[in-house]
């Protein structure tokens, strides 16, 4: 049976945790990205409609869409249909998001103004 940590071991346990936040926030990090995964939590969304809600540059929504794809957190939906029309929604682990933007919000409403 394993004795008790040493601080040692119990430092290097909490900076792996830290490391693993930090990976996780660093992949989402960037300010588009999270402000197109909130936005698609209401639902599936034109890349237009995407464009007004959010007010990015086509440039940069595209870029964007196109990382959180890569990234498995949207998929994209082509309709063929006259004119061709292009949906964005969340994938499993890109509504795996919502309850953190949940306690977000949460955390904002409380502390936020101090």
């Amino acid at each position: 049976m394993p004795g008790p940590q040493t601080d040692s071991e119990n430092e290097q346990l909490h900076g792996e945790e830290v490391c693993n936040v930090i990976d996780s926030i660093s992949q989402l990090g960037s300010q588009w990205r999270l402000v197109v995964l909130y936005d698609l939590q209401e639902s599936e969304k034109r890349f237009n409609e995407l464009k007004r809600s959010t007010g990015a540059s086509s440039r940069t929504l595209s870029r964007v869409v196109d990382d959180l794809q890569e990234m498995g957190y949207v998929s994209r939906r082509l309709e063929e249909d006259a004119p061709v029309a292009t949906y964005y929604s969340l994938t499993a682990k890109g509504e795996s998001l919502c309850p953190v933007f949940d306690e977000l919000e949460e955390w904002t409403r409380e502390w936020g103004d101090e």
